[in-house]
């Protein structure tokens, strides 16, 4: 099995300072966000979740999902949550020319526009692997560039759903921005470590907020 740090190093925090990791919060809030969507069957139930608890989220979505999926995206943002740019097409900042992948922004960011009154302005690198001169690019155009303080690694299959619990639950502190994902690849995970995560929390005395 793969290691991950499933609680973001200090030192990487340091040395990336111009991102966000974490928030400054001292009322116990924590921060649910949800990358790669919108995707049939699944957003539409992760928003059900939500929902039922009465609590916001921020997805990360994908431009080239929101165009075949746009009465999704609507939904998401209909419902009060907030939405940033994940490119339009996952690219690998690591491995993508630094012009193509400002216009990818670009492009998904014009669809954020499109379908949504406030589309705002946050950013979360696919992989989270972006190049110091794209990084410099995105902030310079007034984005804020969002990583996670918690990562739950809900997309391997090779990691248990409640393996996955423990991972969003056992080092989550006030102010913690944590990473699940609307996607196929990581539904097996998502429909058992979500509905148990937001319990934990709760019982823990978290609230849920929005990214902004």
């Amino acid at each position: 099995m793969k290691f991950y740090w499933v609680k973001t190093n200090r030192l990487i925090k340091r040395i990336f300072a111009r991102y966000v990791w974490e928030v400054d919060d001292s009322n116990r809030t924590v921060y649910l966000t949800f990358d790669d969507g919108p995707t049939p069957d699944v957003t539409d139930w992760v928003l059900d979740v939500l929902g039922t608890h009465q609590i916001k989220a921020t997805f990360f979505c994908i431009g080239n999902n929101i165009t075949d999926n746009p009465d999704l995206f609507r939904r998401i943002v209909r419902e009060g949550h907030a939405i940033g740019n994940h490119t339009y097409n996952h690219l690998n900042g690591w491995k993508t020319a630094n012009d193509t992948y400002m216009e990818n922004i670009s492009r998904c960011q014009k669809i954020l526009e499109e379908n949504s009154p406030l589309p705002g302005r946050l950013f979360r690198p696919p992989y989270g692997k972006i190049k110091r001169a794209q990084a410099t690019e995105v902030l310079k155009r007034g984005y804020k560039i969002i990583m996670w303080d918690v990562l739950t690694v809900d997309y391997d299959k090779e990691v248990s759903p409640k393996k996955c619990v423990e991972n969003a639950t056992r080092r989550t502190t006030s102010g913690s921005i944590l990473i699940f994902h609307d996607s196929l690849k990581a539904r097996v995970n998502l429909q058992i470590a979500l509905p148990e995560t937001i319990r934990i929390l709760k019982e823990k005395g978290f609230r849920f907020g929005i990214l902004s």
